[in-house]
């Protein structure tokens, strides 16, 4: 990353004096901001939150400190109003500019994602309550109206709602005193939020190796300043415990912490895990959130309310009043990177954040990404290694099933070894993971007389099975259509097929295997709300079920006494194609979901299915070999000049007019820079070349570390003009190369 600049002028932050003009930046992709004038009386400051005129409409913007523009005489608009909401930190306006910069997005999207709830905006409405009139009007007296009397006499004011409660009468007695002008509205200010942390709690008792780590945590956050520690450990290790210690040492000194999952909507023992050790639940923020809990949280957290926030990635731009230490757990996860809107990698910005910030950041995993293995490589980051088990339960065993020579029963997907450990681990009253990374019933449908495959009409993808659901699906666009009762190619009636397994298919096998035993799907479109997901953990903790059959969001961060034993169905899953990080993200994926076996005194054995028992990945996950597989991926990417050894920069040029985008494409292709320092490669129709009714062509920017690619790119783009109909897309480090 480009080395950051944190020093700025305090006069930047001066009141501006009345008769003036501002610069307000706007949430919308129109620049860097407009200049408006101040009317007299009127005093802003640098982050104060505005209601200006654009065109026909108001919208709301930010004070912005930089200067504004020379606007001819007559055109000048003014401010409306300032609102009331606390006024955008200058961290958060310095942290707005530089993931704009960095990620080549406009300032302005970028905003938006900081003020993502207008409504908080607003002046909180006051809690309505009622007291006593001093001079009451003639009324009609009766026993419960005496009552309230009674209780409002010498109190403070109360709720319509208490006082009914604790005067033992209706709601219409309350509101007939009130209408009376017996009782006068005396309105209070809303209640606090959320509860504040017990910082001083007791934590659980750490291993010597975890109070080493959570030491230095402590002494960072206490002493202040910018720092980067990794923790990284096996699973089951306790890392939680060691850098909630560190959020305790933020709370001890006034200041708010957030802590990143790549999860949150299906955390709920991470929650129950925070609420035992600071005996509340932290603020979470998430998309599932009603737009009351998203207005109440933000607004807690700018006025410093919110003590702890727990999130997930769009909770890194929320302004905190005074944060004091970020966490990223499961670092390496690729959910923390955002592939629409404006592209950019959290667990990256939060690190800028941090720095911004001079507050330190955490990264936590089992499995840390290269580039993070690279960064402490290097020493720019700390790291604190965590080898043991928490509480002394010992790894699984890892074991192979080569399915060449393990071969299911035709039509079936489970190799005669895993269905005998399934049998054996049900008998002894343990329960059982089959992990199968891929959503539905089946991948893919097709013909049997003519061969034609059921595709979406919108993306290049063929649509998937849902059979619970009974319909066919795009996982890419959302597209979905019953299944045609004759084949749209050859008029063929009742011939199509599924090929291929999804969980609910393997949930139909096992049905058949073992019909008396009790099995729970979790996937992304059977569990998608926090209460969905809290379910599934109490029936499991609870051991009303015996197998679960999952996805990658029940692969990471839980922890289930009973479980013993971990079938992996597809291990090569992930290993084709040519993707950069294929081999990297598949050896993660299976080490975590493997550590879902054995994490208490019952011991844990995990078995993975695949039909490439020599590949890199395989190998170094039964040997157990995170250190050798990380030094030969990097290896491997040294010699190609690939991330985190290089720069790479996708652009992706989109269109409903095919036509119009491969000229747009051969346009930008023809001025691409060509030097030694930078490659072009492209253009080529991306592999998802038909993305929700868009043509799609890729361009690859391939460039060493100290090549400022940002600029270089950003010359070639302003100097190509593009037809407006053409949408462009930057993908700094990109994740995906769909």
């Amino acid at each position: 990353m480009p080395r950051l600049n944190t020093s700025r002028d305090d006069a930047r932050n001066a009141d501006i004096q009345t008769d003036a003009c501002v610069t307000v930046l706007l949430p919308l992709p129109l620049g860097r901001g407009y200049t408006y004038a101040v009317p007299g009386g009127l005093h802003l400051a640098p982050g104060d939150f505005v209601a200006v005129p654009l065109g026909p409409r108001q919208v709301i913007g930010v004070v912005w400190d930089t200067p504004p523009d020379a606007v001819p005489e007559g055109k000048l608009k003014s401010v409306l109003e300032r609102l009331s909401a606390p006024p955008l930190p200058d961290v958060s306006r310095r942290f707005v500019e530089w993931v704009a910069a960095y990620n080549m997005a406009a300032w302005g999207p970028v905003l938006k994602m900081a003020m993502s709830v207008p409504a908080a905006l607003q002046p909180e409405k006051p809690v309505r309550a009622y007291a006593l009139a001093p001079d009451a009007p003639e009324f009609k007296m009766t026993k419960a109206r005496g009552r309230v009397l009674g209780l409002l006499a010498d109190g403070p004011p109360r709720t319509p709602k208490e006082i009914a409660a604790e005067a033992g009468v209706g709601p219409s007695v309350v509101k007939g005193l009130a209408d009376a002008g017996v009782l006068l509205r005396a309105d209070l200010a809303p209640p606090p939020a959320f509860e504040m942390p017990d910082w001083a709690a007791t934590g659980p008792k750490l291993s010597p190796d975890q109070q080493t780590a959570a030491d230095d945590l402590r002494a960072q956050v206490e002493g202040g300043g910018f720092a980067v520690t990794v923790i990284e450990g096996v699973p089951g290790s306790g890392k939680t415990e060691v850098y909630l210690e560190a959020v305790a040492a933020a709370l001890a000194k006034g200041k708010q912490a957030l802590v990143m999952l790549p999860e949150i909507a299906l955390s709920a023992q991470w929650l129950r895990r925070f609420e035992g050790r600071f005996g509340v639940r932290p603020a979470v923020w998430h998309s599932d959130l009603t737009g009351v809990q998203r207005r109440t949280t933000w607004r807690a957290v700018a006025n410093g309310e919110a003590r702890v926030v727990v999130g997930a990635r769009s909770s890194l731009f929320l302004p905190f009043a005074d944060l004091g230490v970020i966490a990223v757990d499961e670092e390496h996860d690729q959910s923390f990177k955002q592939e629409d809107g404006v592209i950019y990698n959290a667990r990256d910005m939060a690190v800028v954040r941090a720095q911004l910030g001079q507050v330190p950041v955490i990264l936590v995993s089992a499995t840390p990404s290269l580039e993070t293995d690279q960064n402490v490589q290097g020493g720019r980051y700390r790291c604190h290694h965590l080898a043991d088990r928490h509480g002394g339960a010992a790894l699984p065993d890892i074991r192979i099933a080569d399915m060449r020579q393990d071969k299911p029963e035709r039509g079936r997907w489970l190799s005669p070894s895993l269905v005998g450990a399934l049998g054996r681990t049900f008998g002894a009253g343990e329960q059982a993971l089959l992990f199968l990374n891929r959503r539905g019933y089946a991948p893919l449908t097709l013909c049997r007389k003519c061969g034609h495959r059921l595709q979406c009409p919108q993306c290049s993808a063929w649509l998937v099975e849902h059979r619970l659901l009974k319909r066919l699906q795009c996982h890419h666009c959302g597209y979905a259509a019953r299944q045609p009762d004759a084949c749209d190619e050859c008029g063929a009636e009742d011939q199509f097929t599924a090929c291929g397994p999804g969980v609910e298919r393997l949930a139909e096998e096992v049905a058949e295997r073992f019909p008396d035993i009790n099995a729970a799907l979790a996937a992304s479109d059977t569990i998608y709300t926090p209460a969905q997901a809290e379910e599934l953990v109490r029936r499991i903790e609870e051991r009303e079920v015996d197998l679960i059959i999952g996805t990658q969001i029940i692969a990471k961060g839980y922890h289930f006494p009973y479980l013993t034993l971990v079938g992996v169905v597809d291990a090569d899953l992930g290993l084709a194609g040519g993707d950069l990080r294929a081999a990297e993200r598949t050896f993660q994926l299976l080490y975590q979901v493997a550590g879902r076996a054995g994490r208490a005194q019952r011991p844990g054995q995990v078995l993975v299915q695949t039909y490439m028992p020599e590949h890199p990945v395989i190998r170094a996950l039964a040997g157990g070999d995170r250190e050798g597989f990380l030094a030969a991926e990097a290896k491997d990417r040294e010699g190609a000049g690939m991330p985190p050894f290089g720069r790479l920069v996708g652009i992706i040029l989109s269109a409903i007019d095919e036509a119009l985008v491969d000229e747009a494409a051969r346009a930008l292709g023809r001025s691409a820079p060509r030097s030694a320092e930078i490659q072009v490669l492209g253009p080529a129709p991306a592999p998802l070349a038909l993305l929700r009714g868009r043509h799609r062509r890729r361009f690859l920017v391939k460039a060493g570390r100290r090549v400022n690619i940002q600029e270089r790119i950003r010359n070639w783009l302003k100097a190509t003009p593009l037809p407006k109909k053409v949408r462009v897309q930057t993908d700094v480090d990109p994740y995906s190369f769909m």
